[in-house]
């Protein structure tokens, strides 16, 4: 993956299966994935795509350091 900026929400996900998560499943107003007692919300679909600030917030949610970030 790029350094961490600005990503498409189909990338951010596929990097999320990389290191086990499954999903997305429905939730109440944003789908969400997981992995063992671990959720993250995603951010819903819109046209254009996931900043860095939100970006960080996920990997945040998800354990995610930004060094591993940027080996997936």
């Amino acid at each position: 993956m790029p350094s961490l900026g600005p990503v498409k929400r189909r990338d951010l996900i596929a990097c999320l299966r990389r290191i086990d998560f499954n999903g997305p499943y429905s939730g109440g107003r944003h789908e969400f994935m997981y992995k063992g007692n671990v959720t993250v919300v995603l951010p819903n679909p819109h046209q254009s795509d996931v900043g860095r600030e939100l970006l960080v917030r996920v990997l945040r949610q998800a354990g995610v350091s930004s060094e591993e970030w940027e080996k997936l």
